[in-house]
């Protein structure tokens, strides 16, 4: 769309708009996709001043949560807290309650209240610039993401060069601009940036939307992953030469995993695979559809004579150098044990001394680990928790996890016991 200036005189407040080449005459009043453009203007103005509010209020509410009331002992403060930002002063405990309040995952709460503290300690000029709905969400998102890292007086100075102009620059030329006034300014704060995300690197698994597959991402420093993919793709064009018709970027995935799952001579440990079986048999066979089921509680020798008769006939064996593990199910589907293949023979030719016939007997065999008094769950516990939790329990969040706690959902120090009812699986989140 163009316009054209009309000069004064009978004219005035007339202007002539070209759509495609037609000539269309509008007295004063404003084009319909003017209208629309200030429309969504408004309305990324009044989402950058509720990001503001929002940020003010998880500020106010952290005040009231300090990390002086945290108690001590096993189970409480973790010990790297204290560095994360406003560790010294907010309780840990605050990000649990703030994902629950805003209904969402632990990281994102974190991601929330980092932002927060960075507008309000290191940027107040972009606070108040995003409060007024001068500048938009995202281009003060990445000011603090740039500058989290680094001191205030630091972060105020690369602020004041950029602000005025953050507006007109698109969000990745803001970046790139905050990080070369950052480095122009203090080049040791690109060494103090690149110290503070490796302690957050990590690999991560990630539904890729096909069914079946999945996008495994590692975060690593840029010369090594650089030199990962090299190597990828080197041993990824040997195979094309040796005639695999595969395409490069399949064979790439390829080489990435036969490197992972069989180190072969680079020195690494042997890896094993570790499968955990939880399925109706019958399903197994091809001759039911039902979700898992043990034949209801309790578990009897019985049920599980049954269940060893129908795992030989399945021909299920344990991986070789790794574990099988059978997890059995209630009618509702709850976990009731797991054991593993010896564990099941074992209890299947158990008898009760009460009952002449065995095959009678509905005497329970098998059960949830017994609680402790310690505060460590015991192994049995682990793998029964481990078992029966396959995502991160902390509402919203439902991750697969990798490196994870067995958490006290009554904190141990308040009296909770180390109970398998008492016991969630969950990712140590940011």
């Amino acid at each position: 769309m163009t316009t054209t200036a009309i000069p004064s005189g009978p004219w005035r407040g007339l202007i002539d708009i070209v759509f495609t080449g037609d000539w269309h005459r509008h007295n004063g009043a404003v084009p319909a996709d003017e209208r629309l453009a200030t429309r969504l203007r408004g309305v990324q103005r009044r989402r950058a001043m509720a990001a503001a509010e929002e940020a003010e209020l998880i500020l106010e509410l952290a005040g009231h949560r300090p990390a002086a009331l945290d108690p001590d002992g096993p189970g409480a403060r973790r010990p790297g807290w204290a560095n994360e930002p406003g560790g010294e002063e907010i309780s840990e405990f605050f990000l649990a309650e703030l994902a629950t309040v805003l209904n969402l995952g632990r990281g994102t709460a974190a991601v929330r209240l980092r932002r927060a503290l960075t507008w309000s300690r290191k940027l107040p000029a972009t606070f108040a610039a995003l409060a007024t709905g001068e500048l938009d969400e995202r281009r003060a998102q990445v000011l603090a993401d740039v500058l989290e890292h680094t001191h205030a007086q630091l972060a105020g100075q690369v602020e004041a060069a950029l602000l005025d102009q953050a507006r007109d620059l698109s969000v990745a030329r803001l970046e790139k601009r905050a990080t070369e006034e950052l480095l122009r300014l203090d080049a040791a704060a690109s060494e103090e940036r690149q110290a503070e995300a490796a302690k957050s690197a990590d690999v991560r698994l990630y539904p890729s939307g096909i069914d079946g597959r999945s996008t495994l991402a590692a975060d690593l420093p840029t010369d090594e992953a650089a030199e990962c993919h090299d190597l990828l793709d080197q041993l990824a064009r040997m195979l094309k030469a040796d005639g695999d018709p595969r395409p490069i970027g399949a064979l790439r995935a390829h080489v990435l995993s036969a490197l992972i799952r069989r180190p072969a001579d680079t020195g690494l440990p042997a890896v094993a695979a570790h499968l955990t079986i939880t399925a109706d048999l019958h399903a197994l066979t091809g001759t039911s559809s039902t979700p898992g089921e043990v034949n209801g509680l309790p578990i009897t020798a019985a049920h599980l004579r049954e269940l060893l008769a129908r795992v030989g006939a399945l021909g299920l064996t344990t991986p070789e150098g790794g574990t099988l593990t059978y997890a059995l199910t209630g009618p509702n589907g709850q976990l009731l044990a797991t054991l593993t293949p010896t564990e099941l023979a074992r209890l299947a030719r158990r008898s009760c001394p009460t009952h002449t016939d065995p095959s009678s007997c509905e005497c329970a065999v098998l059960g949830p680990p017994p609680p402790t008094d310690a505060y460590t769950p015991t192994d049995r516990q682990r793998a029964f928790v481990l078992t029966r939790d396959q995502r991160c329990r902390f509402p919203n969040c439902g991750q697969r996890v990798g490196w994870t706690d067995l958490d006290h959902v009554t904190a141990h120090a308040c009296g909770g016991a180390t109970d398998c009812t008492n016991l969630s699986h969950t990712q140590d989140h940011p």
